[in-house]
């Protein structure tokens, strides 16, 4: 792979065009060969849950639930944060295919050498 690429989202259903376009970022970074994660921080750890995100579909885009299977299936990782999820009382059962819970350090390990980033 050339490189790595990190998606930072915040948000979910309180703001669907961000969650929907932070997808559309993280599926042209894995088709770039880029070794990319998308982390779900605050109320973006919502879309680790199977179902969640079935209804959201911003007009002129994919589908959220397609744009995540894709990366998924693509080679991207879905990483969530493991307090934001736990604050959340999220189901630990339930995760979407390709979604990791994990601590601060794992991420802060993935960037440390230089990782450009973006956040929605």
């Amino acid at each position: 792979m050339a490189g790595k690429f990190c998606i930072s989202l915040t948000c979910a259903k309180d703001d669907t065009d961000r969650a929907t376009v932070a997808f559309v970022i993280a599926n042209a970074s894995v088709a770039s060969d880029k070794d990319t994660l998308v982390f779900l921080s605050i109320e973006g750890t919502r879309l680790s849950q199977q179902g969640y995100a079935d209804d959201i579909h911003e007009e002129g885009f994919a589908a959220l639930k397609e744009l995540m299977t894709n990366f998924v299936k693509a080679g991207g990782k879905i990483w969530v944060c493991s307090p934001c999820f736990k604050k959340r009382k999220l189901d630990e059962t339930a995760l979407v295919e390709g979604a990791t819970i994990v601590g601060g350090a794992k991420l802060v390990e993935f960037m440390a050498d230089g990782c450009p980033s973006v956040s929605y």
